[in-house]
C-alpha cells in the first residue's frame, strides 16, 4: 500500500496553510478491527481503512496466520477471511511486526482458534513505559498459561478461556482492548471495571456486536461481555480519525492558515473544539467535514491537561503545543497520560520557542506521574518566532508536529525521520501539496 521514499524531508516554512485534506479510518481503530477478524468464521469487510504503515504492518501479520487480506471493490476496502488460520513462527512475527506493538492483541483471538499464541519482544512508540503487564495477567485470569522464552512469549489455553472480572488500575485503552478481543469467546460473564470508554474502543465494540458478541457499556466505565460459542464476519466502516484531523487544524493554527478536513466529525472532537476555541481558532461544522482556521491576530494562552476519554487526549497534545507557542502569554500542559511525551519540545526550543519543563503536576487533574520524578509539564511562552533547524522525528505525534513546527517557523528545515510519521498519516506528503506547503523530499 505504502510507496518507498527518502527519509528526509526539506520544508520551507512561513506560508499559510490553504486548502482541503481528507481523513479515513482512524488509527487507533483500523488495526484492532482487522485483528477482531481472526475471531470469525466467516469473511469481514473493513471500509475507510487509510494507507498507513501500522495498516500494512498488521496485513502482513494476519497473512502470516493465514489470514487472506485482499482489498475489496471500494477505495479504502479491506476482505479479510480467516478460513485458514494457523500458528505463525515467533521469528517471523518479530520480524514482519517492527515497531508496532499490535502482536500483544492477537492473544486473545489465537488462544479461541489455535488454542497457543506467541509474541516477540513489541516495539511502538517510546513515549512512555507502556508495559505488557496488564494484558498478560489480563489473559493469566482467563485461565491462560503465560511462559517466557529467549524468543519472546509463548501464551496456551490448555482448555477454553473463562470469562472473569477485572479491574484496571487505570483506563488503559490497550488493556480494554484485550479484554474484550479476549472475552468474547470466554466461556461465561466477564465484567471489566474502569475500563476505556475512548470512541475508537466503542467503535470495536460495534464491529464485535456485529460479529455476534453481547457487550453492554455501561456510564460508570463498567463493560460487562457475555461469551458466545461462535462469531461471524462483520461488515464496518471505521470511525474517521480524529488524531489527524485535530492535527491538521492544528497546522492551520500555527501558521495562520485555512483547512477544510473533510471526513472529521464533531461528536469525537467536542474536547478539543473547545481548547481549539478557547486559544483563538474558529471552527465551521458542515455534514462533510470541519473547517478550521485562525481568528483575528492575536491568539490566546491557557492551561491544558491530557486526560483519558472524555478528557483532552493525549495524542492531540503533541500538535497543539506548536500552536501554543504563537500564543499571547503563558500557556502550561500537564501530561499525565504518558511520561514520556514532552521530550519533543527541546527541538521546538532549538527553534526558537521558549518551553519549561517540570517534574511537578502544573494542574489539578489526577497525575500518575507526580511522586515519581517524571518530566511531565510544560510552561509555554509566547508568542515566539520559531526559525528553520535540522530536526529529527522522535516518535509518530511529535515527528507531524515537528511538520507543523517546520511550515510555521521563518526559513528551510530538514526534518529527519519523516517515515515514522506513515505510521499514523495517511498520504500525508500529498496532503501537504494539498494545502500548499512548500517542500522537497531528501
Amino acid at each position: 500500500m505504502l510507496v518507498g521514499m527518502n527519509d528526509v524531508l526539506t520544508v520551507h516554512g512561513g506560508t499559510p496553510l490553504q486548502g482541503e485534506v481528507t481523513v479515513r479510518g482512524a488509527k487507533n481503530l483500523v488495526s484492532k478491527a482487522m485483528v477482531a477478524s481472526l475471531l470469525g468464521e466467516g469473511v469481514s469487510r473493513l471500509r475507510g481503512v487509510p494507507e498507513i504503515a501500522d495498516v500494512r504492518i498488521v496485513s502482513g501479520l494476519l497473512e502470516l496466520h493465514g489470514v487472506q487480506v485482499t482489498g475489496g471493490p471500494e477505495d479504502g476496502e479491506l476482505v479479510l477471511d480467516p478460513t485458514n488460520v494457523e500458528s505463525a513462527h515467533v521469528a517471523d512475527i518479530d520480524a514482519h511486526a517492527g515497531s508496532s506493538r499490535i502482536p500483544i492483541l492477537f492473544c486473545g483471538p489465537l488462544l479461541h482458534r489455535l488454542g497457543e499464541a506467541f509474541i516477540p519482544d513489541l516495539g511502538g512508540c517510546r513515549i512512555g513505559e507502556r508495559p505488557i503487564n496488564y494484558h498478560l495477567d489480563v489473559l493469566r485470569q482467563f485461565g491462560a498459561v503465560v511462559e517466557k522464552r529467549p524468543e519472546g512469549l509463548r501464551i496456551a489455553a490448555p482448555q477454553r478461556l473463562q470469562g472473569t472480572k477485572l479491574e484496571l488500575p487505570y483506563p488503559s485503552v490497550g488493556t480494554t482492548e484485550q479484554v474484550l478481543l479476549t472475552a468474547v469467546r470466554a466461556e461465561g460473564l466477564t465484567e471489566l471495571r474502569n475500563a476505556a470508554t475512548e470512541p475508537e474502543i466503542l467503535d470495536l465494540i460495534a464491529v464485535l456486536q456485529k460479529m455476534g458478541a453481547i457487550i453492554s457499556v455501561d456510564i460508570d466505565r463498567v463493560v460487562r461481555i457475555e461469551g458466545v460459542e461462535r462469531l461471524d464476519g462483520y461488515t464496518h466502516r471505521a470511525i474517521p480519525d480524529r488524531i489527524e484531523a485535530a492535527s491538521w487544524a492544528s497546522a492551520a493554527l500555527a501558521t495562520r492558515g485555512d483547512i477544510y478536513v473533510r471526513g472529521a466529525r464533531q461528536p469525537e472532537m467536542m474536547t478539543f473544539l473547545n481548547v481549539f476555541r478557547k486559544i483563538g481558532g474558529a471552527f465551521e461544522v458542515d455534514d462533510d467535514g470541519i473547517r478550521f482556521w485562525r481568528e483575528g491576530s492575536a491568539q490566546r494562552s491557557l492551561v491544558l491537561e491530557t486526560d483519558v476519554h472524555p478528557g483532552f487526549m493525549t495524542d492531540w497534545q503533541q500538535p497543539l503545543i506548536v500552536a501554543l507557542t504563537q500564543t499571547e502569554g503563558l500557556s502550561i500542559v500537564h501530561e499525565t497520560v504518558y511520561e514520556n511525551r514532552l521530550g519533543f519540545t527541546r527541538a521546538l526550543n532549538e527553534m526558537g520557542a521558549t518551553i519549561q519543563l517540570y517534574r511537578e503536576c502544573l494542574g489539578g487533574l489526577p497525575c500518575r506521574f507526580g511522586q515519581r520524578n517524571f518530566i511531565h509539564s510544560a510552561v509555554v511562552s509566547g508568542p515566539t518566532k520559531l526559525h528553520g533547524a535540522e530536526i529529527t522525528v522522535p516518535d509518530l505525534r511529535g515527528g507531524f508536529s515537528y511538520l507543523i513546527a517546520a511550515l510555521a517557523a521563518e526559513g528551510t528545515s530538514r526534518v529527519h525521520g519523516i517515515e515514522l510519521i506513515y505510521r499514523g498519516y495517511e498520504r500525508f506528503l500529498d496532503k501537504l501539496d494539498a494545502v500548499g506547503a512548500h517542500y522537497e523530499r531528501g
